[in-house]
């Protein structure tokens, strides 16, 4: 989803040529992989924005998958590039880098200063090694290489996976195929009282491009909308955007997450980018786009 939006992005301006790579091209987990990719192709710039990524229940299932592969993709990208001379690279962490029980809205110098959230802590340690190897290649060796923390993203070209999604994807399909089977309800987990905060996946394409052209940016930067909204709100969203009639059940036993988590833009805002797409605009184009996969056949089920 997000490489996608980037190319999207990328093509738009026109100003730079675009080296791209499959994972069978690349296996950015595996070392050898990536330094002869690197070494044959030489790019300038480096965009980091692959990972292994998942909701609640992905995370909790399979942190020992989530930590081993985002830890090789960031070490394994950031010491290559640093190897063969990439001028510039940009890597992409998350806002659940930052600590449970952060301040709100959440600034960046927050992070490390209380414990993270258990349910997605192996993947959060592995996002923080990739920003400090960012921060400390760039104190030692003096390469421009540099971090962005999106919050949580969904867009165009998103994992609708019935179990290992984000929520919102989750929430589009679960409501599809309601509206689709004229089920009476829809299930939803937890209390809906926690506040979340979405970024349009093609705002943080853009958002990553104004800090490509910072001549020298933050060693991280949050990129978000700065706006949150509670679960229960965000769910009553989706079911208007898909056009569901049928009722909405909460299952409390099941886990929130962080209470809440929203970001402290005003850094970003700062460097001259704000985002630009309300969420019901964004979650109208999902939908659109969700339905255009599934006509083709090639939506990420």
């Amino acid at each position: 989803m997000v490489g996608s939006a980037l190319v999207r992005a990328i093509q738009a301006k026109g100003e730079m040529d675009l080296i791209t790579a499959t994972r069978q091209e690349c296996d950015l987990t595996n070392q050898a992989s990536v330094e002869a990719f690197i070494s044959a192709r030489k790019p300038d710039v480096m965009i980091v924005a692959a990972a292994k990524v998942g909701g609640i229940h992905a995370n909790a299932t399979y942190p020992a998958d989530f930590i081993y592969e985002n830890l090789m993709i960031a070490a394994n990208c950031v010491h290559s590039a640093f190897r063969h001379g990439v001028k510039r690279l940009l890597f992409l962490g998350s806002s659940c880098i930052y600590p449970r029980l952060a301040p709100q809205p959440m600034p960046e110098d927050c992070l490390l200063t209380s414990p993270l959230e258990p349910t997605n802590e192996a993947y959060a340690i592995a996002k923080i090694a990739g920003l400090k190897l960012c921060q400390h290649y760039r104190k030692q060796h003096g390469v421009l290489f540099h971090s962005a923390m999106p919050t949580n993203l969904y867009g165009p070209g998103d994992n609708y996976h019935s179990e290992n999604s984000h929520v919102i994807p989750a929430l589009l399909r679960r409501f599809h195929e309601a509206k689709i089977s004229g089920a009476p309800e829809v299930l939803c987990w937890g209390t809906g009282t926690p506040m979340r905060e979405f970024l349009f996946v093609d705002d943080l394409a853009d958002g990553c491009l104004h800090l490509l052209g910072i001549e020298n940016p933050p060693d991280w930067v949050n990129l978000g909308t700065g706006t949150d909204v509670s679960i229960r709100a965000l769910v009553e969203l989706v079911k208007q955007t898909v056009g569901y009639q049928g009722e909405i059940r909460w299952d409390a036993s099941k886990p929130d997450g962080t209470p809440r988590k929203l970001m402290d833009v005003s850094r970003m805002t700062e460097l001259g980018w704000s985002a630009s797409t309300t969420l019901e605009a964004g979650l109208a184009v999902a939908y659109q786009s969700f339905l255009e996969h599934l006509h083709q056949g090639d939506a990420r089920l």
